[in-house]
């Protein structure tokens, strides 16, 4: 089997499977649940744009119009680019890594020069293509050395100018979950389980966590970042997260169903920690959306926040050979 570190090109026929009935459905629903998850959960987002437009007028109408054409196009191009696989999903990766990182040196103040933001950029997205081109540790090293290189650039500038400490971070936490995404899609039919598993995760965390805090409320969970999460909430999205995961393990039978107890708990706890994070980020320079890219949703930061946090979890504890990930997902590093 393919080694998430030794990747070579995939698409849907990239890989031996020893189940056909898992070959032919397993792509379609990666790419289901990864549409939910790029879309970051937007019926939560949705129910709120409603609270917050009663009565709807016209205007209303139409802002909440945009938000499920966005949402829709968002899952279309997920869901197409995630099923053919290989260099077409890596550049969907890329995209999104490249607007991010803007977004991010956006947020923080690190805009001008626009030379200087426009090569960090640059040298993101010739990281991660260095990380699908990769055929082996060692050219998988030199992505990490470009990237650990542009981060340590962005480090000594902050001696001059403070906001590129922030740049560095903003690279740092960009690179790693789009890194994951690709390794694990490069892994073929063994990795994209862990896609849907991570997706599912982060889309169940979020859906459970509005309705279950909605319904019960109760304390905050950080009133002075994010006033609307509660204590309850973020007890439902667990509760939603490890139901989610029993289900997915019942059905799909990869590995231990105990490692995704505490696998889903872990990626739940992330994904949660994510959205603080960056919600943390934004109030920080006071910003309240992170762009505009996404018509009534914001910005791709905005989206991506938990399920970010959750792939970077989910990877490198899949790197780490961690026996929590082995044993959920025998077949990936094998």
């Amino acid at each position: 089997m393919r080694s998430l570190c030794s990747w070579t090109c995939s698409g849907r026929n990239s890989a031996t499977i020893s189940s056909k009935r898992r070959s032919a459905n397993m792509p379609a629903a990666s790419a289901a649940m990864v549409m939910l998850a790029m879309a970051d959960s937007a019926l939560p987002e949705l129910a709120r744009q409603s609270d917050r437009d009663r009565p709807i007028g016209t205007r209303q109408s139409s802002e909440l119009g945009r938000r499920v054409i966005s949402a829709v196009i968002l899952a279309l191009i997920a869901i197409a680019a995630l099923w053919i696989g290989g260099w077409f999903f890596t550049i969907f990766v890329l995209v999104l890594a490249a607007i991010g990182l803007w977004e991010w040196t956006g947020i923080c103040g690190a805009g001008d020069p626009l030379w200087l933001r426009t090569g960090f950029v640059v040298a993101l997205v010739i990281g991660l293509a260095l990380a699908h081109i990769g055929g082996h540790v060692g050219d998988f090293s030199w992505a990490l050395a470009l990237l650990a290189g542009a981060a340590a650039l962005a480090l000594s500038i902050a001696c001059i100018r403070r906001a590129y400490g922030w740049v560095a971070l903003g690279i740092v936490y960009v690179a790693i979950p789009s890194m994951a995404l690709i390794a694990f899609r490069q892994a073929g039919a063994d990795g994209l389980p862990v896609i849907v598993f991570v997706a599912l995760i982060v889309w169940a965390t979020d859906i459970a966590a509005y309705f279950g805090g909605r319904a019960i409320g109760g304390p905050k969970l950080w009133p002075r970042v994010s006033p609307k999460k509660t204590w309850s909430g973020a007890g439902f999205g667990l509760v939603g997260a490890i139901v989610v995961a029993m289900i997915f393990f019942a059905s799909a039978g990869t590995g231990s169903w105990v490692a995704a107890l505490f696998l889903a708990i872990l990626l739940s706890l992330g994904a949660q920690a994510g959205d603080l994070a960056e919600s943390a980020f934004k109030r920080r320079f006071g910003v309240k959306d992170s762009g505009t890219i996404l018509p009534g949703h914001g910005g791709v930061l905005d989206r991506v926040d938990g399920l970010y946090v959750a792939l970077a979890l989910a990877w490198l504890l899949a790197i780490a050979n961690a026996p929590l990930f082995l044993a959920a997902f025998p077949r990936t590093l094998s």
